[in-house]
């Protein structure tokens, strides 16, 4: 009889170890995941942001005729808002003919 409650204690024991494993397994399996989301979204963020500037400084040049110099200067006419404090715009515009080059990177 105390055999039996032994084994059957050794099996209980056994079960709960293999379910912490498994729930730990599961825990990091989902911070890895949660992870790699946060770093596409923040990738897709970034693209967004260029893509503004440059639809942007293309509709400047429509109606101007010229590709404008500055990034502020969309800002200031165009209605373009970018968040400077989570992301780092370099707007190069080589002339007034030729489209800006525009890097953004997350901060």
């Amino acid at each position: 009889m105390i055999h039996g409650k032994t084994a059957q204690m050794q099996q209980r024991r056994t079960q709960r170890v293999v379910a912490v494993i498994a729930a730990v397994v599961l825990a990091v399996l989902l911070w890895f995941a949660w992870d790699m989301t946060s770093a596409q979204t923040e990738a897709q963020s970034a693209a967004s942001v260029r893509t503004a500037v440059l639809d942007a400084a293309m509709q400047c040049a429509a109606v101007e005729g010229a590709y404008p110099a500055r990034l502020s200067y969309l800002e200031e006419h165009y209605g373009l808002i970018v968040n400077h404090q989570d992301y780092a715009v370099t707007y190069e515009a080589f002339a007034s003919n030729v489209p800006p080059s525009v890097v953004v990177v997350p901060r």
